[in-house]
Parts: C-alpha cells; structure tokens; sequence
C-alpha cells in the first residue's frame, strides 16, 4: 500500500467513526462515501434541480430506457445527509417504471438509509422533492 492510499483508507475510517457517532446507518454512510450514483447525464430526457431550506442543492438527470428509468444521476452540493438520499433514491428508481417512481416518498428512503440524524431528515425530502419536481416537469 502506498502512502497515499494508507493516508486514504485513515481519511475514510475517520469520516466512517464521525458520521457513526452522529447517528447514520452503515449504509448511509456507504452511500456518502461510495457516491455510486453522483455526475450527471448529458444526454438526459428528464432534469431538474432544488435547492432546500438549508442551501443543499441538488440536480437530478434520467436516462429513459423502453419506459423504465435506464440510469440516474444526482449532482449534490451539500451535506452526508443529502448525498446519501440522492444516491439512495437512484437506487429505488433505476429500472423502474415513471409510475413507480412518482410514488417514492420519504420513509420509503428512509427505509433504504436505515438511519440519518433526525436533523438530517429534510435531506431525504430534498432528494425526494427534486425526483418529483422532473417527473413533473416531464409530464408537462
């Protein structure tokens, strides 16, 4: 192992054991690390973005693929509570159908995360608000 990656693997248990001590699920706090689901996709069919109460913004961008959710992204500026409900949303959504996807709502994310900080909530509702918001500019 390189010094760089010993430096690394420290960085990240460190982020791992404060964010442990603050009340997030080990697959919360998967999701913030991982990012699996964070970019954006330039050739979208549907986009929009948010930005919440707290300054969090957020960008959604959808690939449609024969009806279903092909691929998702999520453009995060903002907090381990925001990044982990974006990436936990794409994960509910992709390969799903529109319909299925206009019914995900908070506790269904929450259900994914397991658990955030109850001051973190709003975070999920921003990922929640911000899919919503493109469904619905889409239908237009």
């Amino acid at each position: 192992m390189t010094p760089f990656q010993a430096a690394a693997l420290t960085e990240t248990k460190a982020i791992e054991e404060m964010l442990t001590a603050s009340g997030y699920s080990k697959t919360a706090i998967d999701y913030y690390i991982n990012k699996p689901h964070m970019g954006r996709i330039p050739d979208a069919d549907i986009a929009s973005e948010m930005t919440g109460t707290c300054g969090d913004t957020m960008g959604i961008t959808i690939k449609m693929d024969n009806g279903v959710v092909g691929d998702a992204k999520y453009q995060v500026m903002g907090c381990a509570g925001a990044i982990s409900a974006a990436m936990a949303v794409v994960d509910l959504i992709k390969g799903k159908d529109l319909e299925y996807a206009r019914s995900i709502d908070d506790g269904t994310v929450y259900k994914v995360l397991q658990e955030i900080p109850v001051k973190k909530h709003h975070c999920i509702q921003l990922a929640v608000k911000t899919l919503h918001k493109a469904l619905d500019t889409h239908r237009l």
